[in-house]
């Protein structure tokens, strides 16, 4: 049996209709995290959907809860010998909400739907799909060889989209558990949907907000227009301190002090283009001298999320009496995100905004994470994709996005390589969340053909150290 076995056979998975059906059950569970009322759900995704899967393929299973997760975690472990390489895959089970009301005439999040060529239902892109489709490759690779020629372990959550609450503390008292050689998962969507991409970590993210509290209530424009300071207008100059015209971040510490050579260069080969159906790229919007692909995977990103002062939705006649604004920084490896607030407070003081009041906002931090492009596990991967699809893959040095990468890369201490089986236009998070199933047909042969490599025994040196 050999390597084009191991692939025919996670592609028969797909085309005989089995991939279909078992995706279709793990749509229709409604496991939306947000809902306080979700824990049935959760509990019986891993229960009844991945558990089973993973004991029926050898591995010995574990349900672990920690108290600050709404769901549980699922871990699983399949060692084959002591000697090899360890894999260590993830997923999460969880989605974000339905909003059933507002998707097509038709379509429903919890029922899998073909229309024109797409696969319609929440999760099928983030990321019940995804992971689906890796299990099965893990599978294909068991049932030809006969053994996988590796030691696998799998990391399965139920609160991704709510920030991972609990997935960090878990990967800190589970450490030993969850050793590895390195991280190999699917989620987020390719560079273009036409190409296999590969990313080997994510930008973090961190929200605050600004707030000026100039009195209490509002008070008539024209009895005390031009009496009275309007923190509105205060908080908008504040913010243009923060933000320059064309989006430039003015505040030093806030983006790395340097493009790293090996960033450059992996980028170089990564261009990013308008895609259909999306909105245009603004080429002149960011920090000047940087591609686009540059701005977004190896820069960092300073956005206003919300403004409010007065009554937007019903203005009267008054000035208002405090303003809000919440901001967000993506940011990438080079910046301290424990310095970001600190930093904000200090330059709008210097620049006589120090009546704004600065916060953390209330939600998880991601932090940034990169492995190395130069990293050989990364090259070793890349080969084997190209072999399977005959196409050079784009290599990441981090998604644009956040994921809680950090809980493997700096708790765990491991490479990561993320391999995506989805793309930018998916809707993932809104109505009519979809993927064309060409893609997850050709994800379900590309992991076949990187797992028959890995087991291959010619494998790169098992360093476990992780590089930035």
């Amino acid at each position: 049996m050999s390597r084009e076995d191991a692939i025919a056979r996670a592609r028969a998975h797909f085309d005989d209709g089995t991939f279909r059906d078992v995706l279709a059950r793990r749509v229709a569970i409604a496991t939306e995290s947000q809902e306080t009322d979700a824990a049935g759900e959760l509990d019986r995704y891993i229960a009844e959907e991945v558990g089973p899967e993973l004991e029926a393929l050898g591995f010995s299973c574990r349900t672990v809860r920690h108290e600050r997760a709404r769901g549980p975690f699922l871990i699983a472990e399949r060692i084959e010998d002591q000697g090899l390489p360890t894999v260590l895959g993830y997923g999460h089970g969880d989605v974000t909400r339905g909003q059933a009301e507002r998707w097509q005439e038709g379509l429903s999040p919890w029922t899998l739907t073909e229309r024109d060529g797409r696969w319609y239902g929440r999760g099928i892109a983030d990321n019940k799909g995804q992971h689906t489709v890796n299990i099965a490759a893990l599978r294909a690779v068991l049932e030809t060889r006969g053994t996988l020629g590796f030691n696998a372990k799998y990391l399965i959550e139920m609160g991704e989209e709510i920030g991972s609450p609990g997935l960090r503390e878990l990967c800190g008292a589970e450490k030993e558990a969850l050793r590895a050689d390195l991280l190999i998962a699917s989620d987020g969507p390719r560079l273009s949907a036409d190409r296999p991409t590969l990313f080997l970590g994510s930008r973090g993210g961190i929200s605050f907000d600004l707030r000026i509290k100039a009195r209490e209530g509002a008070h008539h424009s024209g009895n005390w227009g031009g009496l009275l300071s309007n923190p509105a207008v205060q908080l908008a100059h504040a913010i243009a301190a923060l933000i320059g015209p064309e989006g430039r971040i003015l505040v030093p510490e806030l983006k790395p002090a340097e493009l790293p050579a090996s960033v450059r260069q992996a980028l170089a080969d990564c261009p990013v283009v308008d895609a259909a159906g999306g909105p245009r790229i603004d080429t002149d919007w960011g920090e000047p001298g940087l591609s686009a692909a540059e701005k977004v995977f190896g820069w960092c990103a300073l956005e206003i999320l919300a403004f409010e002062a007065g009554e937007p939705r019903a203005p009267v006649n008054a000035i208002p009496g405090h303003a809000f604004a919440r901001l967000q920084l993506r940011f990438v490896v080079g910046v301290d995100p424990e310095g970001v607030v600190p930093a904000v407070r200090r330059h709008l003081e210097a620049a006589g905004f120090g009546h704004v009041e600065v916060t953390v906002a209330d939600e998880e931090m991601f932090r940034a994470t990169r492995l190395d492009p130069a990293d050989p596990w990364v090259g070793f991967a890349a080969r084997s994709i190209e072999r399977t699809t005959g196409q050079r893959p784009a290599i990441l040095p981090n998604l644009g996005g956040s994921l809680p990468n950090d809980a493997f890369a700096d708790i765990l201490g491991l490479r990561t390589i993320w391999v995506p089986h989805s793309y930018a236009g998916c809707s993932q998070h809104a109505p009519d969340e979809h993927l064309p199933p060409h893609l997850l047909r050709e994800g379900l042969e590309m992991m076949a053909g990187l797992y028959w490599d890995i087991g291959s025994g010619e494998t790169p040196p098992r360093v476990r150290e992780f590089q930035t």
